[in-house]
């Protein structure tokens, strides 16, 4: 078994330890800079002359760029360390960005979103797979809830942030101002102190093509069935709100990162004490419940009651399920599992961006809000069956 570089922070219960804190901090910086380019993008496709569909396709690209290295990020974690692909992945980030604000060509645009989201899918990978590290194993999923804040509290400011930005400088400073909150997050990242990964430690199985750790496809697969809903909300709530005729659009996504937030006051510590089966079914009916408002969504008032239940309950299942794809995984094998798990995060998101993109199309807005309440609804029968599955096995040892 190979020896730590330095004191390990797993010799400790304790949360909240200064590298703890440090990762926290570098993912807030990461995901703030990212946020405030969400809403902006498109407005730069447009400045650029671009049409709607090609910010469809400058937009999307990110996301599967992402989710195909997301694999490769993974395998790196455990045979290049945790420093290599996280400092890599934020100057590769930190570049792109900075560089979008120098383009005046659609090409150079469109290919810098492809190392965006390479930069991205390192990054993130490696953060999240940090933290999971740092944080001791029996309150692990207390830790990753205080870790997915760090991400949250980007949530509730970066959007709202890059368009107070783009209208008040140049779409050159806003682009030089996010890629300054990477190159802030690569600063503190130099500082971390690391775990060299235990190759030896455990023997395990891996396929020739290692794209994904076995032991997080229950809790990622669970994950996609859930994060298709994101697509629906993020890309077409806005332009259901006005078919409507509700003016409270601004204060929907407020309102939900306000609740998500509060949920990592008690549910990290819910997960811990009786596992995901406390966590996973009441967040799922949340998510259900704030679906079907939307699909109705005859006023204000019920905008906001969804957002409070679509908060509380993703943000109650999202760190649970991360927390699930780490615990199984062998420690030479956690960078992968967290890569795992984001890949689905993001093969979710960009299914159901396209998929709900058709349903709007050819059934109206209604109905993409009354097929996400469906897919959540599977996560559930796929959940009793994987609970059903586990007692199965555990009645036979």
């Amino acid at each position: 078994m190979s020896t730590l570089t330095k004191p390990s922070p797993l010799s400790t219960d304790k949360i909240w330890t200064r590298d703890f804190v440090l990762i926290c901090v570098a993912n807030f910086f990461i995901f703030l800079g990212f946020q405030m380019t969400l809403p902006t993008i498109p407005l730069f496709v447009t400045h650029l002359g671009g049409s709607e569909r090609l910010i469809g396709v400058v937009v999307g690209i990110f996301t599967f760029s992402a989710l195909l290295l997301r694999p490769l990020a993974g395998k790196l974690l455990e045979s290049k360390g945790r420093r290599f692909v996280f400092l890599v992945g934020l100057i590769i980030y930190v570049i792109s960005v900075g560089s979008f604000g120098f383009m005046g060509s659609m090409v150079f645009l469109f290919a810098m979103r492809i190392v965006q989201g390479a930069g991205w899918g390192f990054s993130s990978t490696a953060s999240g797979t940090i933290a999971t590290d740092l944080i001791p194993a029996k309150r692990r999923g207390e830790g990753m809830g205080y870790y997915s804040l760090s991400g949250n509290l980007a949530l509730a400011m970066g959007p709202s942030l890059g368009l107070l930005l783009v209208g008040a400088v140049s779409f050159k400073v806003l682009f030089l101002i996010s890629a300054g909150l990477g190159l802030a997050a690569f600063l503190i990242a130099t500082t971390l102190r690391y775990t060299e990964v235990e190759k030896g430690a455990v023997k395990t199985t891996t396929i020739k093509f290692d794209f994904y750790e076995k032991t997080a496809l229950p809790p990622s697969i669970l994950l996609l069935f859930i994060t298709v809903t994101f697509g629906g909300i993020a890309t077409f709530l806005p332009l259901y709100a006005a078919q409507k005729g509700v003016s409270g659009i601004q204060w929907y996504f407020l309102i939900y990162a306000l609740s998500l937030m509060s949920t990592r006051l008690f549910a990290g510590k819910l997960y811990d004490k009786h596992g995901h089966k406390f966590v996973f079914i009441p967040s799922v009916f949340l998510m259900i419940i704030a679906m079907l408002l939307l699909a109705w969504l005859p006023s204000n008032t019920v905008l906001y009651i969804a957002a409070i239940c679509y908060g509380f309950g993703f943000g109650s299942v999202s760190p649970a399920l991360q927390a699930w794809s780490m615990e199984k995984a062998a420690r030479n094998r956690k960078g992968m599992a967290n890569a795992t798990f984001f890949s689905f995060f993001d093969l979710g998101v960009g299914i159901g961006a396209i998929v709900f993109g058709q349903i709007a199309y050819m059934y109206g807005y209604a109905s993409i809000y009354w097929t996400a309440a469906g897919s959540v609804f599977l996560s559930l029968l796929f959940y009793l069956y994987i609970l059903t599955k586990e007692h199965k096995q555990g009645s036979a040892h």
